[in-house]
């Protein structure tokens, strides 16, 4: 993005949003019930989880059957008007999450008529262009993997009067003019096969999200299947309904730019519009994308990566070692990116060998294994030399040569490699090395890089200035649906790396899933529900980490063991107790203060501890009692008390004062305890400080005579009942009450 682009929409971007997950049980009704709470809070726009029509009872709606109608389930358009209607009259507009890479292969399967199209009439369908489907490779047929078992002839009964083919509670369109034939001409004779769900790790002929094979990927690319998947979104954005677009998967896209151009010019400049995009830590956002930028996993990595102990982080990784016998970070990664990329993505790594062909089949598989972040952008890979030099020495030279030379003189293979590549990358690290390496686990998150947890604050303020003069209304994020532990957990877990000795030797004869239950218990520690919902996660984190078990080949004798080895009531000891208070104030003032558009994820306003979904997807608790008895002039009670006010206080800043939030300059600390102090100030007359390391600090004998510059002017310390300075502000007296602080110059702007 330009720099003029991004200068021109700073005054069309949100303050802040605040994300709802709609369900059939949370309503747009029910939403509506809390818009004065969020007006309270301070934030400007309400970011809706997907609201398109979706399989009945889904929990998420990211598995859109029809792009044309608003979801029955939650209100349908009417609701969604009103709630728009309602969110206006208390000064707030909505985001609409939406999905244009892939749609539902639902149950029924009419529920998705472009899909039931294709499969009654085959690539003739008006609707053929809608799917990537690779006729020549099924023979004819499109897989469908869709039965709990392989089917047999006799387990098929075709209704020829309504013109379906049953299988017990499914059903299938029949080709026209077959429903006369025998039962095993019949089936031979449909555009699909019906096939048990395991065929799909090697027989799948067509693109799906990630491996989710009941999730079938959609052509935006084409003008017609744009217009005909957008057209209701864009009405909502026309009709003043929604003011801004979150796109999921990004990079599942053919062409992200060519989708992105196309999409600004139907919503116009005024709609804010990012990305949901994975960005490695040197990877940066294509400059050229007509976007404010991404979701915001970015700035995640980099709020918690200048909170963690870089020494205690390498000594956790040397005890984790020591007590598992793990491999390293990369050779972990590595080993993950090919067993998925051979086993789970089988059928997509023989479309692309068969593209290439036989010759370059092992440059394919070598290139996309060896690959460093999630798809090329754009032209030939970006391949540092040592990855470069692992695929030559693996597949060899020639070889490796004749993949990067297809991919720059062939778009349609470039592509698929690209998506495939995305696919890899989100299945092999997020969603198995993140589960198999585990020294700290607040490191494995989305976005994040568990073999360099920590970052330096010059390099959080080098970001943070880059954000600002490049992307100021891009995204940024604590906590999403998707990440694998909140903030308030993670905040609880990176305590420990300042405190390595803490883990000790978890017990248990599987040292990995001992090591694993340690951590994530002392993350969610005193907690609603607790046990049931450690021991959740934990299997779903034995499964993906695919050691001893997994989604789709399960131990059960291994599985019933995991709930065993989640600890009794565990506790931080009281030093890291106050380190991770410090830890989540310390986070939550730097995503509300630092460049960006702030996202608060529902209930996230106060302490909210979640583990990976569907725990952080369970109902909210919005704490508007508390909010109006801290808004009466009570005192905070406890860090969550504190997180609530620190947070209202800052999203109402962002809210009515926006220009304090432009600009950015580190402030460095001077005296003996500078290095735990990170601090910057907004040019427009904001000042945000932090405690690093609290724990350390504590030990080392506290602030002291340690001292914060300011810039010129008088300045009010708002968490601090008025108190002023000028000149410099004594940290010991700064942060006396609360690790953080924030000051106003008087008389600014904003």
């Amino acid at each position: 993005m330009s720099q003029s682009y991004a200068r021109i929409q700073t005054e069309s971007f949100p303050s802040s949003t605040y994300r709802l997950q709609l369900r059939p049980e949370f309503t747009f009704a029910a939403a509506e019930a809390v818009v004065p709470h969020l007006a309270a809070l301070g934030v400007s726009h309400l970011h809706l989880s997907p609201v398109l029509e979706a399989v009945p009872g889904s929990a998420h709606g990211y598995d859109v059957t029809d792009h044309s109608r608003v979801r029955a389930e939650l209100g349908g358009e009417p609701g969604l008007r009103a709630l728009a209607a309602a969110a206006r009259g208390h000064g707030l507009g909505l985001v609409l999450d939406i999905v244009p890479n892939h749609m539902a292969v639902p149950s029924p399967l009419r529920l998705n008529e472009p899909l039931w199209g294709v499969l009654r009439e085959g690539p003739d369908s008006p609707y053929a262009r809608w799917f990537d489907i690779d006729w020549e490779a099924g023979g004819g047929q499109v897989l469908l993997p869709v039965l709990a078992e392989p089917p047999r002839p006799d387990d098929f009964t075709p209704d020829r009067d309504r013109g379906v083919l049953r299988h017990g509670e499914l059903e299938f369109p029949l080709r026209e003019g077959t429903a006369g034939l025998a039962l095993p001409e019949l089936l031979a004779a449909q555009w699909y096969r019906p096939a048990c769900w395991r065929a799909a790790r090697t027989e799948l002929n067509y693109r799906r999200f990630f491996t989710i094979s009941d999730l079938i990927g959609v052509r935006v690319e084409d003008p017609e299947v744009f217009a005909a998947t957008h057209a209701k979104v864009l009405e909502l954005v026309r009709d003043g309904v929604a003011g801004g677009l979150r796109i999921d998967h990004v990079d599942g896209l053919a062409d992200p730019e060519g989708y992105l151009r196309r999409l600004r010019r139907a919503v116009g400049d005024g709609c804010w519009v990012v990305v949901e995009k994975i960005l490695a830590r040197d990877e940066r956002l294509p400059p050229g994308w007509p976007v404010a930028g991404t979701t915001g996993y970015d700035a995640l990595h980099r709020v918690d990566g200048v909170l963690t102990d870089p020494a205690g982080a390498s000594e956790l990784a040397r005890l984790y070692t020591e007590f598992t016998g793990s491999a390293d970070w990369r050779e972990m990664a590595r080993t993950c990116a090919r067993e998925v990329l051979t086993g789970d993505l089988a059928a997509e790594l023989a479309a692309l060998e068969r593209a290439a062909g036989p010759e370059l089949a092992a440059g394919v598989r070598e290139l996309l294994i060896a690959y460093p972040v999630y798809r090329p952008y754009p032209g030939e890979p970006e391949l540092d030399p040592r990855a470069l030099a692992q695929a030559a020495a693996a597949a060899g030279p020639g070889a490796v040569a004749g993949v990067r030379d297809l991919l720059r003189r062939d778009p349609a293979f470039a592509a698929r490699f690209a998506q495939t590549s995305a696919a890899l990358r989100a299945k092999s690290l997020e969603d198995r090395a993140f589960y198999r390496y585990a020294p700290l686990l607040s490191a494995t998150e989305v976005g994040g890089d568990p073999g360099q947890p920590a970052l330096s604050p010059a390099e959080f303020h080098a970001y943070c200035a880059e954000l600002d003069r490049d992307w100021p209304g891009s995204g940024t994020v604590l906590s999403t649906h998707d990440t694998k532990r909140s903030a308030d957990v993670r905040a609880r877990i990176s305590a420990l790396s300042q405190a390595p000795g803490v883990m000790g030797r978890p017990a248990g004869s599987d040292p990995q899933l001992a090591w694993v239950a340690r951590q994530t218990a002392l993350g969610l520690g005193e907690a609603p529900e607790s046990a049931e919902r450690l021991a959740e996660a934990l299997l779903k984190a034995v499964r993906e980490a695919a050691l001893h078990t997994s989604w789709t080949d399960r131990d059960p004798a291994y599985e019933d063991t995991v709930a065993g080895y989640a600890p009794r009531d565990p506790q931080l000891p009281p030093g890291l107790a106050a380190a991770a208070r410090a830890n989540l104030l310390g986070m939550t003032l730097l995503h509300l203060a630092m460049p960006g558009v702030p996202e608060v994820y529902q209930g996230a306003e106060t302490e909210y501890r979640a583990l990976v979904d569907p725990d952080n997807r369970r109902p909210a608790r919005f704490p508007r009692e508390v909010l109006a008895r801290l808004d009466a002039g009570a005192a905070p009670r406890g860090p969550a008390e504190e997180k609530l006010a620190l947070t209202a206080t800052l999203l109402r800043l962002r809210r009515d004062r926006p220009g304090l939030f432009t600009g950015y300059a580190p402030l460095a600390a001077r005296g003996p305890a500078a290095e735990h102090c990170l601090a910057f100030a907004r040019r427009g007359g904001l000042v945000a400080a932090a405690t690093r390391l609290s724990h350390r600090l504590a030990g080392s004998g506290g602030w002291r005579d340690t001292t914060l510059p300011l810039p010129p002017g008088r300045w009010t310390a708002l968490l601090d009942r008025g108190a002023s300075y000028e000149g410099e502000a004594p940290l010991a007296e700064l942060l006396s009450g609360q690790p953080v602080a924030l000051l106003v110059r008087e008389g600014g702007g904003g």
